[in-house]
């Protein structure tokens, strides 16, 4: 009988959120396992600042590389051999995710250029556009023209590898999405971050606008979408 069960899907943690953030919601992992409500077989958890050796591609079904309040421009041990890693994987097409610093290390390490931000500090909720290659991207164009999604990142990616495709932007950032092979994409948002999330993540002092996504957390979905994509056709065909 063919084993049709998912391999599990590598949460890549880079580096930890600052002590009073994990007191009050965790660790990166903990708000994507709460916003997949996956179960403790569904993933395994790789924090390359603590040393641990990344993945073997053929152990896992995919892998999302987190946030960080690390910045890629430091150039960190760890993050150059998460980057290493991520050619790798691109190469075996492994389904991959990065977000906000998982999605500059990904931009950084195909080739595109990382910097701060020249627009500034972006946070909160904001609007965000899909592009022409958005809306006929397989993912994205599951996505409405204009959906809100929760923000926070000073730096960003300046220009986005040459094989890249833009899918999506804001105001203030010109790389929301980025498309680098069939398996593998980015963004610069956070599809896991809840409102409470995004308030204790703001420094001490930063107002909370007290916004809210209203209907459907389209990026979220999108996060949802991914991790199908990450599980055997027969158990995608099944709606597991």
């Amino acid at each position: 009988m063919t084993n049709t069960r998912a391999l599990p899907l590598a949460l890549i943690q880079l580096e930890v959120p600052p002590p009073q953030v994990v007191a009050q919601i965790g660790e990166q992992p903990a708000w994507f396992i709460d916003a997949l409500a996956l179960a403790p077989d569904d993933y395994l958890i790789v924090r390359p600042h603590l040393g641990d050796a990344l993945p073997e591609f053929a152990q896992i079904g995919g892998a999302v590389l987190s946030g960080s309040w690390s910045m890629v421009t430091d150039h960190a041990d760890w993050s150059e051999r998460t980057a290493a890693w991520v050619r790798a994987a691109i190469e075996y097409a492994l389904p991959l995710l990065g977000v906000c610093y998982g999605h500059q290390l990904m931009a950084y390490a195909l080739g595109g250029k990382v910097g701060d931000n020249p627009n500034g500090w972006e946070r909160d909720l904001t609007e965000l556009q899909l592009t022409p290659q958005g809306k006929s991207d397989p993912l994205a164009a599951t996505l409405p023209g204009c959906f809100n999604a929760w923000l926070s990142h000073r730096q960003t990616v300046i220009s986005p590898p040459p094989q890249a495709k833009v899918l999506a932007t804001s105001q203030q950032d010109g790389c929301q999405i980025l498309r680098y092979t069939p398996q593998a994409f980015s963004v610069q948002f956070h599809p896991e971050f809840t409102r409470r999330i995004m308030n204790v993540c703001l420094p001490q002092g930063v107002a909370d606008s007290g916004a809210q996504i209203e209907g459907t957390d389209w990026a979220r979905a999108l996060l949802e979408n991914f991790l199908q994509q990450t599980r055997p056709q027969a158990e995608r065909a099944q709606g597991a």
